[in-house]
């Protein structure tokens, strides 16, 4: 049998890796699976005229029952859906995407939902039939590249790249668009790296919104600029001009002479005369660094973004919405701790404090990271039962037998 399979296919995502990974398993079986790209098309019309002037197409496939399932509501052939995640858990508020992707839900032979939680709430919002409605783990499986090199990759995203070996890195994995929240977390984070500048967060993953990324980078350029890591302020002496008046001192770091494109507005920072030099030297860190400790990478190849994962000290994931997180498994996979922010989709697969740490505000991420930090019997912990979860759970090959079972009801 010949299958229509689409799904927003933007490079290097989440949803890109699963739409290929199950493509896979359907072509296991001996089926032709024509993967195709749910932006190329404007109208259910033009998905209908597509399979009308292909005979060989017997059905179809779409990840996701708003963005790629409505346009399948006029073919000819019988079809499948898998949720996507926002579909249920973010579509479903705005009316008319509802009633549409009940239509869908109504024509499809069968749908999949990624967790219970998620088939549940299908049910309740969507009117759909429970019968209907699978419940698959999304497979995973990870790769990591030979030739990847750590402290390169630390300084193509600016971070510093002095005393590799000691610096926390805790990674955010995501493609760039509001619903994963990426600047959640910059400005405790910030005040953290303050506190101690080898924690630091690298954010990586494509740029699926370009507006948002151009907000995105325009903030965490403005919040760590390159010529003023907290770590090379903090390691070395500070010149500085002192102006005394009783009991103050007025401390005005770098002349303008120094960095003359930084003008004469450059920060000041009036430090009593009794604060220490370690404080002291904090605080006039505080004037050049507002919310330094916070880099964006450049999006990797599945391999090497695995690689980056096994090496940093934590995977997180501040996301305002989740069908299930991809890189959160694969964390596990690799035998890295995951901190999730606690929506229903990550807490459907991180058990708080037994395969993950599960937060609800900025405040409490760092506590959670301090945590990770101090109690090395806890951090095991995660990671072994993680590694566990993972391979008992999300195994390819009860995903490959699910989807050939599916495909075979489209006959």
């Amino acid at each position: 049998m010949k299958l229509l399979f689409l799904a927003c296919l933007s490079p290097k995502t989440g949803n890109h890796t699963t739409a290929e990974r199950i493509r896979s398993h359907i072509e296991s079986a001996g089926h032709t699976c024509e993967l195709r790209d749910a932006a190329e098309f404007q109208s259910p019309a033009e998905v209908a005229n597509l399979i009308s002037s292909n005979p060989t197409f017997e059905g179809a496939l779409a990840i996701h029952l708003f963005k790629a399932g409505r346009l399948l509501l006029d073919i000819q052939v019988p079809f499948g859906v898998i949720f996507g995640g926002t579909d249920i858990n973010e579509d479903v508020k705005v009316e008319q995407k509802r009633v549409v992707m009940e239509q869908v839900l109504q024509k499809a032979r069968f749908a999949v939902a990624f967790t219970d939680k998620l088939k549940e709430e299908a049910e309740l919002y969507l009117l759909s039939q429970s019968s209907r409605i699978y419940v698959q783990p999304q497979g995973i499986q990870t790769e990591v590249s030979e030739k990847f090199c750590w402290s390169e990759f630390l300084r193509s995203s600016d971070a510093s790249i002095e005393h590799v070996d000691e610096l926390r890195v805790f990674l955010l994995v995501c493609g760039l668009r509001r619903v994963k929240d990426p600047l959640y977390l910059v400005e405790v984070f910030s005040e953290w790296h303050y506190e101690n500048p080898l924690n630091v967060l690298v954010i990586i993953g494509p740029k699926i919104d370009p507006l948002f990324t151009v907000e995105v980078e325009a903030v965490v350029k403005s919040f760590s600029p390159r010529a003023f890591s907290t770590t090379k302020l903090c390691g070395r002496k500070l010149p500085s001009l002192v102006r005394s008046s009783p009991g103050l001192s007025v401390h005005v770091p770098y002349s303008a002479a120094v960095f003359p494109a930084l003008s004469l507005s450059l920060p000041f920072s009036i430090i009593h005369a009794s604060v220490s030099p370690e404080s002291r030297r904090t605080e006039l860190c505080r004037c050049f660094c507002r919310a330094a400790g916070v880099f964006l990478a450049q999006e990797r190849s599945q391999q090497e973004l695995h690689a980056a994962m096994k090496r940093c000290f934590a995977v997180v994931n501040s996301s305002v919405s989740e069908g299930m997180s991809a890189a959160i498994l694969e964390a596990m996979d690799l035998g890295v701790p995951v901190l999730a922010r606690d929506i229903p989709g990550n807490a459907a697969v991180v058990q708080h404090e037994f395969t993950g740490l599960l937060y609800s505000s900025p405040q409490e991420f760092v506590h959670q990271s301090h945590r990770l930090l101090s109690d090395h019997e806890l951090r095991e912990r995660v990671v072994r039962n993680g590694k566990l979860y993972v391979e008992e759970h999300h195994g390819l090959n009860q995903e490959r037998e699910t989807y050939r079972r599916l495909v075979d009801t489209l006959l």
